[in-house]
């Protein structure tokens, strides 16, 4: 699949504006029946600043505090019809300090199809993005991924992270400059070590992941392209977006977080283990 590497022209990145977006639209298919969106689902506890007493930390709250910590004051949620809990809870964003928009879908082909309901309002911004059920560190993740971006120029960055199950992960090849040079999709066996989950990406990304929705041949190969070999629900992987992108000529650099984890908690196992971590008198 070959695309023409055609980039916005915009000023230098340190100029454009860095936006959250957060993917919000699944159903959680693996955790069901559950009570609620598993976005604000309670995973530890946090001091109210207010009243100083503890209240719930939601799952999507350690995302959008990684946000703020980067210095970044505006992010997009994208949810699906019915998901109001989400809003509900959130609200305008104080909660996290943020400023936050919702945009609201009836359906989506998987988190590239949802991330790109956003694109009419990323116009020149560069993109902080994560999964808000991935609870990873470090605090300062995206602060490192956005100098990492203005330091390199490239076209995106990935946040990565020491796998401990290769099989259900996009594991990434990168050189000793941290050049992406292949990710590949849940691999059965490999002797790659770290994979993705968090990451800032351009305009150029953006615009790309756009017209590689809409693409004719993307159309045409669409059950190749999103497979359970590629995502276990069987949907569009972002996964299968960036290599599309690396095949394309778009520049993919990574910062490894040699020190730090992640938790996914979208299945019923890691779930548990997040609570328990995030709340001490549960271990």
């Amino acid at each position: 699949m070959t695309f023409a590497n055609n980039r916005p022209e915009s000023s230098s990145s340190a100029a454009q504006e860095v936006v959250g977006l957060v993917p919000a639209a699944g159903l959680a298919k693996r955790l069901q029946p559950f009570p609620c969106s598993k976005e604000v689902y309670p995973v530890g506890f946090v001091l109210d600043r207010q009243t100083g007493r503890p209240r719930p930390k939601v799952a999507a709250q350690y995302l959008l505090e990684k946000f703020r910590a980067a210095g970044i004051t505006k992010a997009h949620l994208v949810i699906r019809d019915g998901k109001w809990d989400i809003p509900n809870y959130f609200r305008e964003g104080g909660v996290v300090g943020l400023s936050l928009a919702y945009i609201v879908i009836a359906g989506s082909l998987g988190p590239p199809d949802t991330i790109d309901r956003a694109f009419p309002f990323l116009e020149q911004k560069r993109v902080a993005f994560g999964f808000p059920d991935i609870l990873f560190g470090p605090d300062d993740a995206y602060r490192q991924l956005i100098a990492a971006q203005e330091r390199t120029g490239a076209d995106v960055v990935l946040g990565l992270h020491r796998v401990y199950d290769h099989r259900v992960w996009d594991m990434v090849d990168c050189d000793a400059d941290g050049l992406v040079r292949n990710i590949v999709m849940k691999p059965s066996t490999t002797t790659l070590t770290y994979g993705w989950c968090c990451a800032v990406w351009t305009p150029a990304f953006s615009e790309f992941l756009h017209r590689f929705l809409r693409a004719e041949e993307t159309h045409r190969n669409l059950a190749q392209l999103a497979n359970t070999a590629h995502d276990l629900g069987g949907d569009l992987a972002v996964g299968v977006v960036l290599q599309a992108a690396l095949k394309a000529g778009l520049l993919l650099q990574s910062v490894i977080f040699p020190h730090d984890t992640y938790i996914d908690i979208g299945t019923p196992e890691d779930l548990v283990k997040a609570v328990r971590e995030f709340n001490p008198h549960e271990r």
